[in-house]
């Protein structure tokens, strides 16, 4: 096979184009076509649909505009606690992190934890210890400060509303501009072997070491060369109940469903069935890519090798 694939997605939410700068806006084009770039790089190069994932991932995170990473948001503490979880389709091996601090790219170090410690997920002080172990990079809490986080978090703070990540920094406008900060790669290599990405700094005041759908293998992530490739960003809540990404991937091995027709069930009917709202990209072993929100945006491209090149913000 020689068709190859790579989808990436940098949130979803009421992403409403007259709430957008012209630059904002063309700074979020330029950050997804250079996630696409990069990784669609590796996959003509024949590299692994493992590897173009992680690196799409590692670009998206060192963009101040994504909640992952540099980019995360604040914690009712005032810091920065980041989740990520990358899977292979080819072996179901899979990687998870949550609650970590300090970690320049969660992702390499959900990576680290797939290849190399006998477990899949690691959370809070020993996922920390075990990426110094790894020699994964770190990086001081000045790193990941932006004025433009610490307002959302400074305008919430002393409440106990948490929010999912928005533009605007009025208070009254929280919930009319939500915004489920994630960034997520889906990838089909060369070989047919697909995986999935996906990381987060989850919400803005969170507490309690709440984790969302991202790191969760089945619900935020999941991959299977039998089936699909699936990264999800919306109401984490809503998408672990559901258990999604893998959802999608029981509709096309149990019911015979396409991908499109899968994700079109999970997003559109299972997840507003619960108002669950955002939504999530997914490939198969074929290089087929799909993209569906059943919010107002989604940050998302794809690119393959047939000469497709999409960046898209809005329906």
């Amino acid at each position: 096979m020689d068709n190859f694939t790579i989808a990436v997605h940098g949130g979803a939410g009421t992403i409403l184009k007259e709430d957008m700068t012209t630059e904002l806006e063309l700074a979020y084009f330029e950050g997804l076509q250079q996630a696409l770039d990069i990784s669609y790089a590796v996959l003509e190069q024949g590299g692994s649909a493992i590897n173009a994932v992680k690196a799409a991932l590692v670009i998206l995170e060192d963009n101040m505009l994504f909640n992952a990473g540099r980019g995360s948001v604040f914690t009712k503490k005032g810091v920065q606690e980041m989740d990520a979880a990358i899977m292979n389709g080819k072996d179901l091996s899979a990687g998870a992190v949550a609650g970590i601090r300090n970690v320049r790219n969660p992702i390499e170090l959900a990576t680290e934890v797939m290849l190399n410690s006998n477990h899949v997920f690691l959370s809070g002080k020993g996922a920390n210890d075990f990426a110094i172990k790894q020699g994964i990079k770190l990086e001081p809490d000045e790193f990941f400060f932006s004025s433009f986080r610490y307002d959302q978090w400074k305008a919430i703070r002393d409440s106990d509303n948490y929010s999912l990540d928005h533009t605007n920094h009025q208070l009254e406008e929280l919930m009319r501009d939500k915004k489920f900060g994630t960034v997520g790669a889906v990838a089909c290599d060369k070989y047919g072997n697909i995986a999935a990405a996906t990381s987060t700094g989850g919400m803005t005041n969170k507490k309690y070491g709440r984790i969302g759908d991202s790191p969760m293998i089945g619900a935020g992530t999941y991959a299977n060369n039998l089936t699909c490739a699936i990264s999800c960003t919306g109401h984490g809540e809503m998408f672990i109940r559901a258990v999604a990404a893998y959802d999608v991937s029981c509709l096309m091995e149990y019911k015979g469903l396409s991908l499109e027709a899968a994700m079109n069930t999970v997003v559109h009917e299972k997840l507003v069935a619960i108002e669950g709202e955002g939504g999530m990209i997914g490939v198969d072993a074929k290089g087929n890519a799909v993209l569906v929100f059943n919010s107002a945006g989604m940050y998302r491209g794809v690119r393959d090798s047939k000469g497709l090149n999409n960046v898209a913000i809005y329906k």
